[in-house]
């Protein structure tokens, strides 16, 4: 009984070492130590995220330009179609425009 005993506690344990080798590989994949340092420092991680904020306004702010020009590049190819519809409101949009920039001189 005691051989019996013995056997099933070393294949537990040699279980349980085997899982804790994966679950110690998962949680250095998962950079789980670097994450536990930034909340140990909030500084740091204030100062991160700020970084991060610029970088996402900055792309923002370019990707909306990017957008719009070919927005408005694509509005002035369908303006010189000569669309009765699209091009009163292009009409429009350019006497508004012309207005606002004649007012703010």
């Amino acid at each position: 009984m005691d051989d019996v005993g013995d056997k099933i506690s070393s294949g537990l344990l040699h279980t349980l070492l085997t899982k804790l080798e994966h679950l110690t590989l998962a949680l250095e994949k998962a950079s789980i130590a670097e994450y536990i340092e930034l909340y140990r420092k909030p500084k740091r991680l204030l100062y991160i995220n700020f970084l991060a904020g610029i970088a996402r306004g900055f792309g923002l702010a370019i990707g909306f330009t990017v957008v719009g020009a070919f927005f408005l590049y694509g509005l002035g190819k369908v303006a010189s179609w000569n669309l009765p519809v699209v091009g009163e409101f292009i009409a429009e949009i350019t006497r508004i425009v012309q207005n606002e920039l004649a007012r703010r001189r």
